[in-house]
């Protein structure tokens, strides 16, 4: 049987599933907590792609928090010997906690967490990162028992800037568990926000229909992205524009969350389809709705 956590569990180790902008953020915000952190991928150039990014972001923060270059460079040596990186996604035996940040799909994030549930610690508390699909279900191929240990920790991108992490908990998360996620997003310094598992948690709730009516509008031709996103900055006080966020995040993931959207239907867009097709999804591919 799977022991519930009985006390408030100090987070000293923990294994970090997927190095992309999520996972690395992640790694890189715990590290920086003084935590121990195994950043898995499935290759080394995903890793070597992780690290680099994790150096650059590392370097910007020493220079803003440390006036003398000493210091700078003692504390980023003391987070660089905190993240180890690795291909092995058994290496889970020792940690008390485990982020999966891996890609969008339901079937294999179902199997990881099957398969890291014959290794892990039996108080090891276990989470998602996903955005769009239901904790119940990512969870459902664990074992019974380990269920009361299981919840999600929802980070924004980028997670060493945005302040807000969304903690999640299913119907048989426990207390203590739930205060464990709760303590370890204190202690890595983000603002906590407690949700059920409801679609889309809160952000996504709320976001994913603002961005799809912006859409619309401007499918219909009742006023040009450009001047949807000024009015919404200069109107509403957004930081971005729908437009804008959108080419932040990624058009393909907007896409994804769209069709796996279980709040109910929404109408396709015709325009994000044909920007994919195209390659156009934002940012990471140098043009969306704006040029980069």
């Amino acid at each position: 049987m799977i022991r519930t956590v009985l006390n408030r569990r100090t987070i000293a180790s923990m294994t970090v599933y997927g190095s992309g902008l999520m996972g690395s953020g992640i790694a890189q915000v715990s590290a920086q907590a003084g935590i121990d952190v195994n950043l898995v991928d499935m290759n080394q150039e995903l890793l070597d792609k992780a690290k680099m990014n994790i150096e650059k972001s590392v370097a910007r923060v020493a220079k803003k928090k440390f006036q003398n270059s000493e210091e700078a460079q003692s504390f980023k040596i003391d987070l660089f010997s905190r993240i180890k990186y690795t291909t092995n996604f058994d290496n889970v035996e020792k940690a008390d906690l485990v982020v999966e940040a891996i890609i969008e799909n339901l079937q294999i994030k179902q199997k990881l967490f099957e398969r890291i549930d014959k290794i892990a610690p039996e108080t090891c508390i276990f989470t998602s990162n996903t955005s769009s699909l239901s904790i119940k279900e990512i969870a459902s191929n664990v074992s019974t028992s380990r269920l009361e240990n299981f919840g999600g920790l929802h980070f924004f991108n980028p997670v060493p800037m945005m302040k807000l992490l969304e903690v999640v908990r299913i119907d048989t998360t426990s207390d203590n568990t739930m205060q464990n996620m709760l303590e370890y997003g204190k202690k890595i310094g983000k603002t906590t926000v407690k949700c059920k598992d409801t679609p889309g948690f809160i952000v996504n709730r709320l976001l994913v229909p603002y961005i799809h009516e912006a859409l619309m509008m401007y499918e219909r031709g009742d006023a040009s992205f450009e001047d949807i996103d000024t009015a919404m900055r200069l109107g509403a006080g957004y930081p971005m524009g729908p437009f804008t966020l959108m080419d932040y995040t990624g058009i393909d993931l907007h896409q994804y969350v769209s069709e796996t959207w279980r709040a109910g239907p929404m109408q396709k867009s015709k325009v994000i389809e044909k920007m994919i097709a195209e390659g156009r999804i934002g940012r990471k591919s140098g043009e969306g709705w704006y040029k980069y």
